[in-house]
């Protein structure tokens, strides 16, 4: 798998360079197609499972192995299955040939399923969400590193953003006052530099 950084030395010399992507690949040692792949990708994706994975002894009993979970969420609780007497009702019942243990991580899964819990998710006027970050742009054709400031209302979805300075508290102070104080009527950012629990509550910048 491509690291992180040579992730972002390929997007650069295809995006800010203006190198095409065959020249990319020839410059970095790399495929064509990783450098496409790259282009999507601002960082690396990972390893995807395509689909999922075939149990060719299992699955003609999955559908018998789903009715007897479902049927224990309104069983009592000493009739309910366990792994062990679902594996054995397969086999002595149905003709299963396969082993138990595929049978007890198929259960484990399907319950884990049936236990989900969904929590509402609200985002009031007022609250939102802020962070501090560096990344390097290319100002007045010379590529440097910035640092930034981001800040997301999920109620209005509204995410500005502003480049500091530096890093200093008065800087920080003296670009957001100026830029988010009068969306959040804030006459001072200090709240957000450095305390995750402002002392008014609208004001959490969680």
């Amino acid at each position: 798998m491509k690291g992180v950084e040579l992730y972002g030395r390929v997007r650069h010399a295809v995006q800010i360079e203006g190198l095409r992507r065959r020249e990319a690949a020839r410059r970095f040692g790399i495929d064509p197609r990783t450098v496409a792949k790259m282009m999507v990708f601002s960082v690396p994706p990972g390893y995807r499972r395509g689909g999922a994975p075939k149990r060719p002894k299992l699955d003609p009993f999955t559908a018998i192995i789903d009715q007897m979970l479902e049927s224990d969420r309104t069983g009592r609780s000493k009739q309910l299955h366990t792994s062990k007497r679902i594996f054995e009702r397969l086999r002595d019942e149905y003709g299963y040939g396969g082993g138990m243990t595929i049978v007890k991580d198929y259960v484990h899964t399907r319950r884990q399923r049936q236990r989900e819990v969904f929590v509402p998710l609200a985002h009031p006027p007022g609250h939102a969400q802020a962070d501090f970050g560096e990344a390097w742009a290319v100002i007045g054709g010379v590529e440097r590193k910035i640092h930034f400031f981001a800040m997301d209302l999920p109620h209005s979805d509204v995410c500005p953003y502003r480049k500091l300075d530096s890093v200093r508290n008065d800087s920080l102070n003296a670009e957001s006052g100026q830029h988010f104080a009068p969306c959040w009527g804030w006459q001072n950012c200090y709240g957000i530099a450095w305390s995750r629990w402002p002392s008014r509550p609208e004001r959490t910048c969680l």
